[in-house]
Parts: C-alpha cells; sequence; structure tokens
C-alpha cells in the first residue's frame, strides 16, 4: 500500500509540473516556454490550502472543499479557457488542468485501488 502512495504522489506531481509542457508545446506552440511558466504560476491556486485544517490531508478531496477549488470557481476557469485570449487564457488552461489533476488524485486512486 505504501508504494502504491508513493506511486500516487510521483503522478500527482508530475501532472503538476511536468505534463504542463505538454500542453504548452501542444496548445501554444510559438510561445510555450511562457505558457508553461503560466501554467506553472497557477499553483498559487493552492494557496487556499492554508485555510483547512489539517492543511494537506491526502484523505480529503481538494475538489469542492478549499474555496479556489470548488465547482462555481472551477466553472470560471473552464469559461476563462472558452472566452479569454493570450496569457488569460493561458492561464485559464492551467488552472483547469489543476483542477484535473486534483480531481484525478483523490477520486482516481480511490476508484481504481480503493484508497
Amino acid at each position: 500500500m505504501t508504494e502504491l502512495f508513493y506511486l500516487r504522489e510521483i503522478f500527482h506531481y508530475f501532472l503538476h509540473f511536468i505534463f504542463p509542457v505538454v500542453i504548452a508545446r501542444v496548445f501554444f506552440k510559438s510561445n510555450w516556454r511562457k505558457a508553461y511558466f503560466i501554467m506553472l504560476a497557477t499553483m498559487a491556486v493552492d494557496i487556499d490550502h492554508v485555510f483547512a485544517d489539517p492543511i494537506f490531508d491526502p484523505n480529503r478531496a481538494s475538489i469542492g472543499f478549499h474555496p479556489l477549488h470548488t465547482y462555481p470557481a472551477i466553472a470560471v476557469y473552464f469559461l476563462g479557457t472558452v472566452f479569454l485570449k493570450g496569457n488569460y487564457k493561458i492561464a485559464a488552461v492551467g488552472l483547469l488542468f489543476h483542477m484535473f489533476t486534483d480531481f484525478q488524485d483523490y477520486y482516481f486512486w480511490r476508484l481504481i485501488f480503493n484508497f
């Protein structure tokens, strides 16, 4: 079980820090480096975790719990991917992918491995 926990952590941080390179290279080809760093900057959305007690709980879903991880916030991020342009669109894509990463971190692993 401990090995699966480490695999879960590795996969989570891979999606947060490495996979955005793929997104940037595919969708923002001409400025992919800039897009990557903007998407990395969207990690600041996790500032809302400091208001939770405990700050990190591997058995708690971020989605729907933390203020910037709520479904209305996710809807705003999605609308940003549709209606915004330039750096704002890149940030919206980064935020939406961040939410996907946090969603899979809780629900996928529980579904597949009964965490």
